[in-house]
């Protein structure tokens, strides 16, 4: 018997970049999680993944198309994974996607995704070349 496919959508893609509790603080009149928390740490999580990429100091440039598919309450917990799409001579363009842990469950949520566009800079703030990976 084979098994029945997952749905694109069942599982992260990337590898786990941050993990965070939501808490009261971030919440907007409604009581659900601020977008722009979610959106920062997934910026965070980018960086850190451009940061690794590039072997230096990146900048976001451009965020593609993010669009909330389920609110986070608090005591969920936010699971950000990243994975480097493409890589130009000095930007990289990372798929992020957003999961919430629900709170006191296993349960996991996909909240959001986009690709962010971020560029290397040097000390200076310029672009840099990205070197090549080295196996």
């Amino acid at each position: 018997m084979t098994q029945p496919a997952l749905h694109a959508d069942s599982q992260p893609r990337g590898a786990l970049a941050v993990r965070t509790i939501a808490m009261p603080a971030d919440t907007n009149a409604n009581g659900d999680i601020f977008g722009g928390w979610v959106m920062s740490a997934m910026d965070q999580a980018g960086g850190i993944g451009g940061v690794e990429r590039a072997q230096g100091r990146v900048v976001t440039v451009k965020v593609d198309s993010m669009t909330f598919i389920a609110p986070m309450k608090v005591g969920d917990v936010l699971e950000v994974y990243t994975e480097v799409e493409s890589v130009g001579r000095t930007s990289m363009k990372i798929h992020i996607e957003a999961w919430a842990q629900r709170f006191r469950t296993t349960r996991r949520d996909k909240v959001t995704d986009a690709t962010f566009t971020f560029v290397a800079v040097d000390d200076n703030g310029r672009p840099r070349p990205i070197p090549p990976l080295m196996f």
